[in-house]
């Protein structure tokens, strides 16, 4: 027990530690690591209508996700595909070998949150993960991000001058 256990700072920062730890061994290789990976999850569940809407859900500026999106057609885990209803619009879609890849990194995944929440009997770990999911939804309402590069911005600017 420390002096800091109720505070949600120290708490979500230590889980949060752990879990960039463990993620980043998995992603490994992935381009953008786990950008690439929450790209690459949104594509293979059709969750990417087009490139602005996917950069808007997953808060990622549209240049970083432009090249983003270079390097995992490099690699062959996408494709942008002209929408049919509009030309003008690109689909993200995953192939076959980004399909392939996101089972292996979701089971990795499930390993290592496995390891992370073992502290915590089963039903338990489903209610965290729950109740963070509308936390993080709730969170998301009150003061949406555009673009993760705002933020780190933000934090920068809240920071006192030295």
């Amino acid at each position: 027990m420390t002096a800091l256990d109720g505070d949600l700072g120290w708490t979500l920062g230590v889980v949060f530690r752990a879990y960039v730890k463990s993620s980043a061994v998995v992603m490994t290789g992935v381009p953008g690591g786990h950008r690439g990976y929450q790209v690459l999850t949104a594509a293979a569940r059709d969750e990417a209508p087009s490139q602005s809407a996917l950069g808007a859900q997953l808060g990622i500026d549209r240049t970083v996700l432009t090249y983003l999106l270079d390097d995992m057609e490099r690699a062959d885990l996408v494709a942008r595909k002209p929408d049919p209803a509009d030309r003008r619009t690109r689909q993200i879609v995953a192939t076959e070998p980004g399909r392939a890849l996101l089972c292996r990194l979701e089971e990795q995944l499930a390993h290592a949150e496995a390891h992370i929440l073992s502290g915590l009997p089963a039903g338990e770990q489903r209610t965290l993960k729950s109740l963070l999911t509308r936390l993080a939804a709730h969170a998301n309402e009150l003061d949406p991000v555009d673009s993760t590069c705002a933020v780190v911005e933000d934090i920068s600017a809240s920071r006192p001058k030295r």
